[in-house]
């Protein structure tokens, strides 16, 4: 049963509501809007034409459509793959036949919604709704997603007008078992000329829309896009249903007005191309100039599956552009069914079976030999024409001349974006001045105000003051008349200049060119690489020029002949062998041998070292011990010859003292006693001198280290007395020695590990890299004080150089060395010459060698403390030559040598003293130590209970 007309003008939206008139004055309420008149129909039945009708079937040929889009033999029903992530992408398709004049229309019903299995955690990350449907006209050649560009135009099943991503709404959903027929009046003589019309069963949907200024006067085809939703198309000459109005379908468009795309012949056979390209030397850009040269051909790539997963909707966490190469971009978009390339393995099943012309751009398989068998064997059981179109040298001029204008857009584009965010800046920048400003102005109006009113209520305050004055006078208050001051608006009168103030206008960016470097440049430079760095650099040695024996049918040398192409790719990886590094390389047998050595020998040496400098020691601190001894041993002679001669002396005195008391007696002789000579003293006899030992005071084979030839010593474990010749060796100068033989290893391992003659050594650049794939360690230049790789291999010339033209390590010194000390002998030298230059005032040869500081813990080398050196030797202190260590004594061992005394307790050692006690039964003290007591030099000590 038909709707009302009114009620279907109502819910379908057949006429947009009037504004509602404005209310005359003194009315007191508006009138209440009308209700929408049921919009008249102008379109008018078609006139009889005569003329020639199109005689082809109008049908969708198969280049014409995606290549997830399913044709029946009969019945002209279209479906889509849902397979995998098949379900998320779009399916389009464009008719045959357009037209540019006249009114003709189409029909679509849509027969099944599908709902393909889901994954509830990806319902947040795709588009809804999930089944979607798009009728419309586009223009020859146009994307197949209409309403994405400015080339075609469509009404969707939610009721949507589109075009160019711009969405309306002028009329209403349609679902499952609706035919919905797209009109297209292209009649100059029609009142609704230039527009395009829904209708729905029959019955209008919405009011025509007006065709878009960049469709008007060109040919124009019937197309669909779908999702998940099977279709059934009509093009006539019957409608399934009727419109209001005659009117002809497309299938009855007159040969004059319409166009049709004549079909592929059925014999042709169809060709699969198979791009050979080193990366980033154009690829891309030929691909690209190659699809708008041939439109036919469809690209199996990931970069145009990443494309159309784009123009379906979907997005991507970190957006479409961030990817780390274009052969093989993250998919990345969190969906499993997506992320899981099952794309891609749909696409290889399908792609043989259409018959299209591919192009299929992997960069890096169509480059090595096995893969690109692996690729062709895909298409064997297929009647396509298998090329491989190879493009090494130098390019023609148009595809430079195309290279530089890409680079041209790209570099205006990052310039405009620059320029953009600039001016945003600015003017937010403004915006904050100017917002400050208002707040300060605001501020300072309210500070007025203040003012004012304080001034106002001081007034009143002032003439409350006087009438009682006048009151308690007796006498009248006159109130005196004051001429009330205008007060400038200016504040105001600013605040207007700047609000009619003009926004200036925002300026164009600014034009930029390209440098005469960049126009020199043969491919550009795209901020994306074709190929991540492990894949070139594990992949590049088995570039190869394609050949016949590996089941092309043709093979085509676009740019350059095939020698020149097998040449041209002999010399680019001979150049990336130089500056790429080996991913996957692992340190053969001999570097594992040759590691080991040294750290033995380099303990060994550490050993050796602290040996030698704890003889030295011990031979200046027995020398020490032995001057005390003498000085301690003289000191006692010294003093019993004192001591005798005061005994002496004093017996002398007493004995004259003794006869001067007997009276006299015996004067003579004393007398004589004292005139005897000194010699008939007895003296004792002096203790007998320790002797020395010669071969304690001085070191046997001892030479002159400091004027020692450095190169000539044959053993540097004993250059003369056992020192050897790294005695003086500090942090620094163990660091330095084993970075110069962990270089020298590292250069001399690597050539026997690549087992490659046109590896030549490793790339200064990539020195780091190997370092620590080799030593499981990194290595920081700045831990050594320099700010690149090559100052710190200068600091090391001795042993390792840098090569001028391919900027390679190479050691001077052979691998077959029957000794290391040689490496002692360069330290030692190098260490030599550093002391000379800082002594003539050189600063900049001193090392700055720095060492993790932990917190809290003072720097070992303020400590005087050497730190294991790389070889893994236990840290040692290491004392100065001739210095003796001074003994520490902790505080618990200074308590352990002085235990505390207890009260009347002698402590071991002392010399025992007697307390005095009193009697039993008796209070009073001795008379000795009752005087002590009153001096206070002794008091009576608390018994001790032990």
């Amino acid at each position: 049963m038909a709707e009302p007309a009114a009620k279907r003008a109502k819910t379908e939206g057949e006429a947009a509501p009037e504004e509602p008139e404005k209310p005359a004055e003194g009315q007191a309420k508006a009138e209440e809007p009308k209700e929408p008149e049921e919009p008249v129909e102008k379109e008018e039945d078609a006139k009889p034409d005569k003329s020639p009708k199109v005689k082809d079937s109008i049908v969708f040929h198969t280049q014409d459509t995606t290549m997830n889009l399913m044709q029946s033999t009969f019945g002209n029903v279209l479906m889509p793959l849902t397979d995998g992530g098949m379900q998320y992408l779009l399916a389009g398709a464009r008719a045959n036949t357009g037209v540019k004049v006249g009114r003709y229309a189409f029909e679509v019903k849509l027969v099944e919604v599908m709902n393909p299995a889901d994954d509830p955690a990806a319902r947040q990350r795709t588009p809804m709704p999930r089944c979607q449907l798009r009728v419309g006209f586009a223009t020859e050649g146009s994307s197949l997603f209409i309403g994405d560009g400015e080339d075609s135009v469509c009404f969707d099943s939610e009721g949507s007008y589109i075009h160019n991503r711009i969405k309306t709404t002028p009329s209403q959903k349609f679902g499952t078992g609706t035919i919905v027929t797209v009109l297209l009046n292209l009649d100059p003589a029609s009142p609704n000329a230039n527009t395009i019309s829904l209708f729905k069963d029959g019955e209008r949907a919405c009011q025509p829309q007006a065709l878009p200024e960049s469709l008007r006067g060109k040919m124009l085809f019937p197309a669909v896009t779908f999702k998940n939703v099977t279709v059934h198309y009509n093009f006539g000459p019957a409608p399934l249903a009727p419109l209001p109005f005659t009117c002809r379908m497309l299938q009855e468009a007159t040969a004059k007005d319409a166009k049709v795309v004549p079909a592929p012949a059925k014999d042709a056979k169809h060709e699969v191309v198979f791009p050979v390209c080193l990366p980033d030397e154009g690829t891309f850009d030929w691909l690209d100039m190659f699809l708008e040269k041939n439109p036919q051909y469809i690209e199996l790539s990931d970069r145009a599956m990443l494309t159309w997963a784009e123009k379906s909707g979907l997005t991507k966490p970190k957006g479409f552009s961030a990817r780390s190469s274009n052969d093989k971009p993250e998919m990345g978009f969190g969906i499993a069914v997506l992320d899981d390339h099952s794309i891609r393995r749909v696409l290889q099943a399908i792609a043989p079976v259409q018959q299209r012309n591919y192009v299929v751009m992997e960069v890096k398989s169509n480059l090595m030999k096995d893969e690109r068998k692996e690729l062709i064997s895909k298409w064997a059981g297929s009647s396509f024409k298998k090329t491989a179109v190879c493009m090494m040298g130098d390019p023609p001029a148009s595809f430079k001349k195309r290279s530089q204008e890409v680079a041209l857009t790209q570099k205006q584009l990052a310039s405009d974006a620059e320029f953009k965010a600039k001016q945003e800046e600015e003017r937010r920048k403004k915006m904050l001045d100017k917002r400050q400003r208002q707040l300060e102005k605001e501020r300072q109006k309210a500070l007025k105000q203040q003012a004012k009113v304080q001034a106002e209520v001081k007034k009143q305050m002032d003439i409350a003051k006087k009438k009682a004055e006048a009151l308690a006078a007796g006498e009248e208050y006159k109130e005196e008349e004051e001429e009330k001051k205008e007060e400038p608006e200016e504040a105001e009168e600013e605040e207007k200049e700047e609000e009619e103030e003009d926004e200036p206008m925002d300026e164009e960016p600014p034009k930029v060119e390209l440098t005469a470097e960049e126009k020199k440049l043969v491919f550009r430079r795209n901020p994306i690489p074709d190929l991540t760095s492990y894949s070139l650099n594990t992949s590049f040695v088995k570039f190869s020029v394609p050949d016949k024996d590996e089941g092309f049918d043709e093979i085509r040398y676009d740019w350059s002949k095939q020698d020149k192409c097998r040449d041209y790719l002999k010399q680019w990886v001979q150049e990336k062998k130089t500056t790429t590094r080996i991913e996957d390389l692992q340190p053969g047998d001999w570097f594992v041998s040759k590691w080991k050595d040294w750290q033995k020998t380099l303990q060994s040496w550490h050993a050796k070292q602290n040996t030698y400098k704890a003889a030295v020691a011990k031979r200046a601190a027995d020398k020490a011990a032995r001057q005390a001894r003498r000085a301690a041993a003289a000191a006692a002679r010294e003093a019993r010859a004192k001591a005798a001669a005061a005994k002496k002396e004093m017996e002398a005195k007493a004995a004259a003292e003794k006869k001067a008391a007997e009276g006299g007696e015996g004067g003579d002789e004393t007398k004589e006693a004292e005139e005897k000579p000194a010699e008939d003293v007895k003296m004792e006899d002096p203790e007998p001198e320790e002797k020395e030992e010669s071969e304690d005071d001085k070191d046997e084979g001892k030479v002159d280290f400091d004027k020692l030839d450095v190169f000539g010593v044959e053993d540097v474990l004993d250059v003369g007395g056992g020192e050897p010749l790294f005695s003086t060796f500090g942090f620094e100068d163990w660091t330095m020695m084993s970075l110069r033989f962990e270089l020298h290893l590292l250069a001399h391992a690597f050539k026997r590990d690549v087992k490659d003659p046109d590896r030549i050594g490793i790339h200064v650049e990539h020195l780091a890299f190997y370092y620590n794939k080799y030593f499981k360690k990194a290595l920081n230049h700045k831990f050594y004080g320099v700010d690149t790789i090559q100052e710190l291999l200068e600091l090391l010339r001795d042993t390792c150089v840098v090569s001028r033209k391919a900027k390679v390590v190479e050691p001077q010194l052979p691998d077959d060395m029957e000794s290391l000390g040689i490496f002692v002998m360069l330290t030692e030298e190098a260490r030599r010459d550093r002391v000379r230059r800082v002594d003539l005032g050189d600063e900049s040869a001193r090392l700055k060698l720095s060492q993790p500081a932990v917190p809290g813990v003072p720097s070992l080398a303020a400590a005087g403390v050497r730190p294991a050196a790389m070889g893994g030797v236990r840290p040692v202190v290491t004392p100065q030559l001739g210095q003796v260590r001074p003994a520490t004594t902790t505080l618990w061992q200074q308590a352990v040598a002085q235990p505390p005394v207890r009260p009347g307790y002698a402590a071991p050692g002392a010399v025992p003293q007697v307390r005095p006690f009193a009697a039993a039964g008796t209070a009073a003290l001795s008379a000795a130590a009752a005087a002590a007591t009153a001096a206070g030099a002794w008091r009576p000590g608390t018994p001790w209970r032990g």
